[in-house]
């Protein structure tokens, strides 16, 4: 998720089970040709990370291999992700779910990939462009050489409007032999639970992650206990700090501000309505302290971190995780 998926998210959200996670978008032209280095924060890692896809988004066969190739090299990823599922309009014309349009360019970018890396290649798409064509575009997909598939139950013309149509998902699961993973509407663990039932090999989840890694801990172990507003508040903090170290850090960019956060800090306290107003008002990690702490008992535990990714992959239907590579330690 673009402007979320950043690398502090994707650690929280590793510590908690998730099985892996996928990186924000990046441009095949930026990242071939033109000034982006292995600094690229879009791309790169925090330390220690495994178990990430990172995600291209193009429209020439030539120019994503070679940006396969710098993220390879650069990012260290467990696999590369085509994005076919993007409607926003800045990237209209150059990706996203515009290929939906062109499937057949879109399976000549899926070969060229896979031509470009050793590494298993995954693309992301929704239903269509502005009508359901997904059986269509997933038997292309799979025949290329993707080798897990990303159903989000929408089409493009729809944006987030309406519900998600896991009827249609399930449809595309039961038409290919790779696994196929369902996307769309699932804001909490009951939701992913029901939704997994689908017949689809696992589901992704987006939104419903912002201000909740706790999501993966319930799929993972089955603990589906609200974390206490402490563990919570303490958490958001964390965040924060994850969040200055990553982009102040070696590779960043020096002096950091927390607005970027402001738009996810709320959604770990939704219960607290009244510091709302506060948290999207945040500037700095002084500030946010202050703000939180009324609500801070202790600082929080992670130690239980590796204990949850364990769960997760042991908890992971295993033709999944053959089909795609995810290199846990």
């Amino acid at each position: 998720m673009a402007g979320y998926s950043d690398a502090p998210m994707r650690q929280l959200a590793a510590e908690q089970g998730a099985l892996w996670t996928v990186s924000e978008m990046i441009s095949s032209r930026g990242l071939a040709l033109g000034s982006d280095t292995e600094s690229l924060n879009l791309g790169r890692p925090y330390a220690g990370e495994v178990g990430r896809v990172v995600q291209l988004f193009g429209t020439e066969p030539e120019v994503l291999a070679a940006a396969v190739a710098k993220a390879e090299g650069w990012f260290a990823p467990a696999a590369l992700d085509l994005n076919m599922g993007c409607p926003v309009p800045k990237v209209r014309g150059k990706g996203g779910a515009c290929l939906l349009q062109t499937p057949e360019l879109a399976f000549e970018l899926i070969r060229a990939m896979r031509g470009a890396t050793g590494l298993d290649v995954s693309a992301k798409i929704r239903l269509g462009w502005d009508s359901n064509r997904s059986l269509e575009v997933a038997q292309g997909l799979a025949e290329a050489g993707a080798a897990i598939i990303t159903v989000h139950g929408r089409t493009s013309a729809q944006r987030y409007t309406g519900e998600a149509d896991w009827d249609a998902i399930a449809a595309v699961g039961a038409s290919v032999s790779v696994p196929v993973i369902g996307s769309g509407d699932i804001r909490n663990v009951e939701q992913a639970r029901q939704r997994r039932q689908s017949g689809v090999a696992a589901v992704m989840i987006g939104r419903g992650a912002v201000g909740n890694p706790w999501i993966f801990r319930a799929l993972a172990t089955g603990d589906d206990a609200w974390p206490s507003l402490p563990t919570r508040a303490a958490t958001a903090l964390r965040h924060a700090e994850l969040h200055i170290q990553f982009y102040a850090g070696p590779l960043g960019t020096g002096r950091v501000s927390l607005l970027p956060l402001r738009k996810v800090l709320p959604h770990y306290l939704p219960d607290v309505p009244d510091l709302h107003a506060a948290l999207v008002q945040i500037e700095t990690l002084e500030q946010l302290r202050d703000c939180l702490m009324p609500y801070l008992e202790s600082p929080l535990m992670t130690d239980r971190a590796e204990e949850y990714r364990l769960v997760a992959a042991q908890s992971t239907p295993q033709a999944l995780l053959k089909g795609y590579a995810v290199n846990r330690p």
